[in-house]
């Protein structure tokens, strides 16, 4: 898999990942550009230098930035990680579950925002859902590097296991209650749907209550990135 953009690839180092090989855009100096060269050499990572054109190719014709790397693919978690992890830090776990998002650009910034926000973990299904490409790793900025990510068979199984550890479980679908109404200092977990259909019915029934987002627009609906980061911030808000 390739990944590419500054940050990204920058974040990727930090975080220890291996790359196997860098390539860089040659005949172009700055401190960005040279900071991840230092890095390469640090991790002792082979550097190619290349034409712009090379890096269009690699990076599937995304925003590279004049960098890209190749990287071994993405490595998912077990659910039982994520709420192992809110317990090593003493926190009340906070996990989003995301019931069918197709668009990798919604799933980078609910993964950038839920890192962001110092969520544990996201939850992801295998079928009928994006998974996390090299779209996504770029639209995180880096993000993905230091989230946990499960990717389980059965979205509602998931919930189930969660609710059998107590853990809360809402749904953000209409009918529900403003989110800054609502105690979200427990454990809890967040589902979000889809684009285009929002929460499966049975998914929603399996949740334990339903944050709604007061809009007061004519248009009475929030993109599913966008819906995740406010009602994140207000679990956070709460918290600290």
């Amino acid at each position: 898999m390739y990944i590419y953009g500054r940050n990204p690839v920058k974040e990727a180092y930090r975080a220890g990942k291996t790359i196997d090989k860098l390539f860089i855009i040659k005949g172009e100096f700055d401190p960005t550009l040279g900071n991840i060269r230092k890095l390469a050499k640090e991790a002792r990572t082979v550097v190619s230098l290349v034409d712009r054109a090379t890096l269009d190719k690699l990076a599937n014709g995304g925003n590279h930035q004049g960098v890209v790397a190749s990287v071994t693919d993405f490595e998912y978690c077990d659910v039982d990680d994520i709420v192992a992890l809110a317990k090593e830090k003493g926190e009340p776990l906070l996990v989003v579950i995301l019931d069918g998002i197709t668009d990798p650009h919604n799933l980078g910034a609910i993964i950038r925002s839920a890192e962001c926000f110092g969520a544990h973990g996201i939850i992801i299904p295998k079928h009928r859902s994006v998974t996390v490409n090299d779209t996504v790793i770029k639209v995180a900025c880096g993000a993905t590097e230091h989230i946990l990510v499960a990717k389980v068979t059965n979205i509602n199984d998931a919930i189930r296991d969660l609710k059998d550890q107590n853990i809360w479980v809402y749904a953000t679908d209409f009918d529900g209650d403003a989110p800054k109404t609502v105690n979200l200092n427990g454990d809890i977990a967040i589902v979000i749907g889809s684009e285009g259909e929002g929460i499966h019915r049975l998914t929603k029934d399996l949740c334990d209550a339903t944050l709604t987002i007061p809009q007061y627009g004519k248009v009475n609906s929030l993109n599913a990135s966008v819906a995740a980061g406010i009602v994140l911030y207000e679990a956070v808000r709460q918290r600290k």
